[in-house]
């Protein structure tokens, strides 16, 4: 039997970690996290950790293993549980990997770009032109050091902007050099499964696991952050929204609807990226048994 790797994947607040749970239990294994800020260890609330008793049920890995001082990527996500899984295979023939970050799902299923690792000089150096000039200022250095990847890039993405000129300087060469397009080949089989339900009911979802948020202490979580708002790993909605309240830009009542919205448009976006993989299977979170059903037949 082939090595399976089965991907829980959807927007957020759709119940992927309830469902990753019942799977991994099902066929006693570990869930590895495909989410992009459930790595760091400073955020809780805000990036909807699993509670305590989920995290006993299953074995979860890269559940707050970095720091937000630490610079992380999805090529370094790559690496690490590429790694791991060889490790876990070992042991297991099935694991479940559960997120809702597409570009860390599609590094660990198909490989991304070996994109070299940023020199932290030049990091900080960018990002304060970032804060200090705005994201104007990095799409004219995009623009003169690799026009390739200036009319590709979505110039309304500050943190893909940002990255494509970090590779420009730290490399000397144009990030879109780096840039294949080709998937690497896995010792180990994919099958993905997509969560999603009717929009109002998943936006509705959204609202209310914001107001469970800051009744869990989100805001204050945001106080205690905000010192480091200027890092990349806190640009999230969530904890930005916040800050500007922090600075007097909104009322804190406006912020939080803010953030129900931003996380509505979050949600969008995520679909957007999944929906362009025709291998995901989709069912509605009520689904388990069906999607049991599915795995066993894979298997």
């Amino acid at each position: 039997m082939s090595n399976l790797l089965i991907v829980i994947l959807g927007p957020t607040g759709i119940g992927k970690t309830e469902i990753a749970i019942k799977v991994a239990t099902e066929l006693d294994t570990c869930i590895i996290s495909a989410d992009s800020r459930q790595i760091f260890r400073e955020l809780n609330i805000g990036t909807a950790i699993p509670a305590l008793s989920q995290l006993k049920q299953v074995q979860h890995y890269f559940i707050q293993h970095k720091s937000i001082h630490d610079y992380y990527s999805a090529s370094i996500y790559e690496r690490e549980v590429i790694s791991l899984l060889k490790k876990i295979f070992t042991a297991k023939k099935k694991v479940v990997l559960a997120g809702g970050s597409g570009l860390y799902i599609d590094a660990v299923c198909e490989g991304i770009d070996d994109i070299p690792d940023v020199d932290p000089e030049i990091r900080n150096r960018v990002r304060e032109k970032l804060i200090n000039e705005g994201v104007n200022s990095l799409r004219n250095d995009l623009r003169f050091l690799d026009p390739e990847s200036y009319k590709k890039v979505d110039l309304k993405n500050p943190k893909r902007i940002q990255r494509a000129v970090e590779i420009c300087l730290s490399t000397g060469q144009p990030y879109s050099s780096f840039l294949t397009d080709k998937n690497k080949k896995r010792d180990f089989k994919v099958l993905k499964i997509g969560l999603n339900s009717e929009r109002e009911v998943l936006y509705e979802t959204i609202c209310k696991r914001v107001e469970k948020m800051v009744k869990a202490g989100l805001v204050e979580e945001a106080r205690e952050l905000y010192q480091y708002r200027n890092l990349n790993s806190l640009n999230t909605v969530g904890y930005k929204e916040l800050f500007d309240h922090f600075d007097g830009n909104f009322s804190l009542d406006k912020s939080i609807e803010l953030i129900k919205r931003n996380t509505r448009r979050y949600a969008k976006r995520q679909l957007t990226w999944f929906h362009r993989d025709k291998n995901i299977h989709w069912f509605e979170p009520s689904d388990i048994n069906k999607i049991l059903e599915l795995i066993h037949k894979k298997t």
